[in-house]
């Protein structure tokens, strides 16, 4: 992503994405609130349309055309990309952050067509602020390496699932074929898990930059080889400026709680990618045990009355911070506890 001041003057088009439907808002006149707005199919095929009608509309070059979008999980990718090879400025918008936008403007009735109309005001101001970023597409090894990862937690997911009906099945009076059926559909989920491990391993190494990430990263007490590849996807597809950015693009920042008789609570926001999230907490477990740093937190954590869940929190946000600092730095792992004892 490339973050600048664009104060020039845009024609703004908002777009709300969903599975299969497009609804664009064109902000045709901000003084006299006038505004137009249409729908076409979340396919590929209808994109082509979609750009004409928007070109034919505001009757301006595609790079003085800003399209705000919002992530919405994948259904809005090819969407991005197609706009972006067709010269149109993009901007793809965090969802909890156009969410407060909307609030901040006293926006109460929620359709897709207003969500539409939101989104063009709401890269409008971004624009006008000069804090637009624009997005840039993801290079070609990065985004296959997101494929990748995403079928592989799919299969995992299948393979969970048929674990669960398993142990359900050998507690009860199953017919023989079934338990066949089961093991069977196990086996083929584990060899195509095996196998699609092995072709990201081995696409991570054919690219010297993903490479060296991921061995910096495995460097890192509690950073195992699933880890290590979902954190060198992340680092690679998006640019952060802090550890604490991060940190909250993975919901593991804290926020009060107080309702009832909870005063004083704190929980994890957990906005973001959940998959990423169960991750990193298992890997937060093992750190907990093996990472000194990691572990000298959780102890001064723990007497200092935080309960299991906070220090495990913590744990979380400070193995984040650990993986943030040596991509930025580009060296392996140091642990400071270790260092301090030496000293």
């Amino acid at each position: 992503m490339n973050k600048g001041s664009y104060r020039e003057m845009f024609s703004h088009i908002g777009i709300d994405v969903s599975k299969e439907k497009l609804d664009v808002g064109w902000l045709r006149d901000t003084a006299s609130n006038k505004v137009k707005t249409k729908v076409f199919k979340n396919q590929k095929q209808s994109f082509e349309v979609l750009a004409a009608w928007v070109l034919k509309n505001t009757k301006a070059e595609p790079q003085h055309i800003l399209i705000t979008l919002e992530a919405t999980g994948v259904y809005h990718e090819n969407l991005a990309y197609f706009l972006h090879q067709q010269g149109f400025k993009v901007m793809v918008a965090n969802p909890g952050k156009a969410k407060q936008y909307a609030r901040a403007i006293g926006l109460v009735h929620k359709t897709d067509k207003l969500d539409a109309l939101m989104l063009a005001h709401y890269g409008m101001a971004q624009s006008n602020a000069g804090q637009l970023t624009l997005w840039e597409p993801e290079a070609p090894e990065v985004r296959h390496l997101k494929g990748l990862l995403r079928r592989l937690d799919a299969l995992e997911k299948d393979h969970q699932r048929e674990l669960n009906r398993l142990e359900a099945c050998e507690q009860t009076d199953t017919s023989p074929r079934v338990l066949e059926s089961i093991n069977n559909v196990l086996d083929t989920l584990q060899k195509e898990i095996s196998a699609l491990e092995q072709e990201i391993d081995d696409h991570i190494d054919r690219h010297p930059p993903l490479r060296k990430n991921r061995r910096l990263l495995s460097s890192i007490k509690g950073v195992g080889p699933v880890v290590s590849r979902e954190m060198t996807c992340l680092f690679a597809g998006r640019v952060f400026v802090s550890a604490k950015q991060v940190a909250a693009y993975l919901g593991l920042i804290p926020r009060q709680v107080e309702s009832g008789k909870f005063k004083g609570c704190t929980r994890l926001s957990k906005s973001g990618p959940a998959r990423l999230r169960a991750k990193l907490y298992m890997a937060a477990v093992v750190a907990g045990t093996h990472n000194l740093d990691i572990k000298d937190q959780k102890q001064r954590l723990l007497k200092q009355g935080k309960n299991k869940m906070q220090a495990l929190g913590a744990a979380m946000r400070k193995l984040v911070q650990i993986c943030y600092g040596v991509i930025k730095h580009q060296q392996e792992y140091r642990p400071q506890a270790s260092m301090q004892v030496s000293a």
